[in-house]
């Protein structure tokens, strides 16, 4: 049984998820995984990936296979609440399951504090780090 559980997952503040992304050393060893739904729409961070939560059993094994060699890799949801650590947690469960303790460890595996909501607040205006911005749809959050 994994020892990996949703309090052990680390959060990754959106500040340091901005100056990963707007380094220049190597931001090709990040992934970013939104796992929204429907909420989606109005935005999303630069270079993500859309994994719907509804979808994300079935898609583990091609995001386990991607993302192999990457360094670290970001979940989030809106609020980063419910759906982003929960799908944090199956994935890093999943990817020691099929790859082992040792080769798993290699990766970091975070859970975006605040989610896109926090996100959007500091950086929804920033077009180097959130891309298809619509205002309008945040300030109701």
């Amino acid at each position: 049984m994994s020892a990996i559980t949703i309090a052990t997952l680390p959060r990754m503040s959106r500040d340091a998820l901005s100056a990963l992304l707007l380094s220049t050393s190597n931001p090709s060893n990040l992934a970013i995984i939104d796992v929204r739904d429907s909420d989606h729409i109005g935005g999303h961070i630069h270079t993500s990936t859309w994994v719907p939560s509804s979808s994300l059993d079935v898609r583990l094994p091609e995001l386990i296979r991607t993302l192999k060699d990457k360094e670290k890799v970001v979940f989030h949801c809106a609020l980063s609440q419910q759906r982003g650590p929960s799908a944090a947690l199956r994935y890093a469960r999943e990817r020691e399951r099929l790859l082992g303790v040792e080769e798993s460890q290699k990766q970091k595996v975070y859970v975006l504090e605040g989610g896109f909501v926090q996100w959007q607040e500091k950086y929804g205006k920033d077009t180097r780090l959130t891309e298809a911005y619509v205002e309008d749809i945040w300030r109701e959050y």
